[in-house]
């Protein structure tokens, strides 16, 4: 079932949407060439704790598995999601996936981003431009009484229209008291079908894409999933909640907010 929220729950998916988005921007920003994934999840479960929230991934515990035992995942080149991090230090032309979640106030906000470190390819500038594009489509979905389904084609018709890799064996997921609720959001499927979209739903739309094949493998640590084929992958999430008025990205920080705001009011005042 999925659970609708209501004003008073959203007011603190917003609060715990934004914390996780200030996380967010302060790694992108401290990643450089040297820096360690190690150092970044310090920073990140730093910051959730001094804010009184919880970092929602350590210790989180799917059936037959072991608890995960960091505040995010890091994931550099070829690793898709749930990386673990290390004190191997970051080298240019690498990228690197964060994905971060915490709890406030008893809700969760999970966001993930693909940074380029230092000066990277051409080819992967692409790979993180058209993840992202990938995201904002999905998001464009989520108005009530479309379908869960509208959201993962539009993720997939535009992968696939640059060539790349739709991974299928993980996907986004409804958010809200928990990190994962109904229902689940392919980054694939077909337009009007799956569950229809109300508002007071929340939704964490997170697609991934490989350079190469869709296929993945998980390494030993049980976690840790990487392209199948050893070729670079690309996850970019946002929270998202569904009002009348359209999708609201909760996973945004109050800058960003205030930006998007002008945006919008000069392309209505044109």
């Amino acid at each position: 079932m999925i659970i609708a929220k209501s004003q008073k729950d959203m007011e603190k998916m917003r609060a715990v949407g934004e914390l996780i988005a200030e996380v967010r921007e302060t790694l992108r920003a401290m990643v450089a060439p040297g820096i360690s994934t190690l150092e970044l999840n310090a920073s990140a479960e730093k910051m959730m704790r001094d804010a009184g929230a919880i970092p929602t991934f350590i210790g989180y515990k799917p059936r037959g598995m072991s608890p995960f035992p960091f505040a995010i995942c890091a994931s550099p080149n070829t690793e898709v999601v749930h990386g673990f991090s290390t004190d191997v230090p970051l080298v240019e032309g690498d990228i690197v996936s964060l994905d971060m979640a915490c709890t406030l106030n008893g809700f969760v906000g999970d966001t993930a981003i693909t940074i380029g470190v230092g000066d990277i390819g051409d080819d992967l500038k692409q790979l993180l431009r058209v993840t992202e594009e990938c995201l904002m489509l999905g998001i464009e979905q989520c108005w009530p009484n479309k379908r869960v389904g509208d959201i993962s084609a539009a993720i997939q018709a535009h992968g696939e229209k640059h060539g790349y890799g739709i991974v299928r064996d993980y996907t986004g997921h409804g958010i809200g008291r928990s990190m994962h609720e109904a229902p689940q959001i392919a980054n694939y499927g077909r337009a009007g079908t799956k569950e229809k979209i109300r508002a007071g739903y929340c939704f964490a739309i997170e697609p991934m894409l490989n350079v190469g094949t869709h296929e993945t493998k998980t390494l030993d640590d049980g976690w840790t999933v990487v392209t199948a084929d050893n070729k670079p992958s690309a996850h970019f999430e946002h929270t998202v909640a569904v009002t009348i008025d359209g999708p609201e990205i909760l996973t945004l920080t109050k800058s960003q907010k205030s930006e998007m705001e002008k945006a919008r009011a000069a392309k209505n005042a044109a």
